[in-house]
């Protein structure tokens, strides 16, 4: 395995254009294997054929792992398309998108997901949901020793269309008691925006990483970025810094 070397952490001068590129290719993928299935008459429910088929957003995994490659992270410890699993406490073990491991110590592991219509309802529950019972599954495997190193970095990054449907305020359900605050008349939008805030600011993970695109910017790759604490870049930032601290207790230690 190569030795990790990190320079100064710098953020790509060229990000919004590779983003786009990213967020081009997820448009590009999903539309394709919608048509794919409906060209061979696959019976798939709603959109589920475009989900199902996957990799709409391996276009951010390889742009994160250009990345992490550019501030000297060995290939050999960057895992994308294999050996992706990591053991829970819940449950044996999970799959994630990205992993960084370096001579069997975690470093990072991130999970991107995407949602878009014409159902936002159940599927923004199921999002949530899964994102806070991944990261309770990873952090109580933690604690009791698996990983058996130093607290590893968890990122969540989520990329969401932007439509009427997502853009306006939804209706709320709760006879006996108050909602919290902020969620009144908010839109789909803001929910992923109040809860990728949240999941940060409850520590189940480092950092997240919330965008939203029209499909009419299928072609661009055009994206919008709700709230800036939320943005790629910041993500990227704290990724790196957590490469960083590893590659200096690493040159401690040895």
């Amino acid at each position: 395995m190569g030795t990790f070397f990190m320079e100064e952490i710098t953020i790509p001068a060229d990000i919004e254009h590779r983003i786009k590129n990213a967020v081009r290719f997820f448009w590009a993928t999903r539309d394709g294997q919608i048509s794919r299935q409906t060209a061979h008459d696959v019976n798939d429910k709603g959109n589920r054929g475009a989900v199902t088929g996957g990799k709409q957003l391996d276009g951010f995994v390889d742009l994160i792992r250009q990345i992490l490659i550019e501030h000297n992270v060995p290939e050999s410890a960057i895992y994308t398309n294999e050996k992706l699993e990591l053991p829970g406490f819940y449950r044996p073990s999970k799959k994630w998108d990205l992993l960084v491991v370096d001579n069997e110590k975690l470093v990072l592991a991130i999970e991107l997901k995407s949602q878009v219509g014409p159902s936002f309802g159940n599927n923004f529950n199921n999002r949530t949901e899964e994102a806070m019972g991944t990261s309770l599954d990873i952090w109580t495997a933690f604690r009791e020793g698996v990983f058996k190193n130093s607290r590893p970095w968890l990122g969540y990054l989520m990329l969401l269309e932007d439509c009427g449907k997502s853009s306006s305020p939804v209706a709320i359900r709760s006879p006996h008691f108050d909602v919290m605050q902020g969620f009144e008349n908010s839109s789909y939008i803001k929910r992923y925006e109040i809860f990728c805030n949240k999941l940060v600011l409850e520590r189940q993970y480092n950092a997240t990483c919330f965008m939203t695109s029209n499909r009419s910017n299928a072609d661009t790759g055009c994206f919008d970025t709700p709230n800036e604490h939320l943005s790629f870049s910041t993500f990227l930032a704290s990724m790196l810094s957590a490469v960083s601290a590893h590659h200096a207790m690493k040159s401690k230690v040895g």
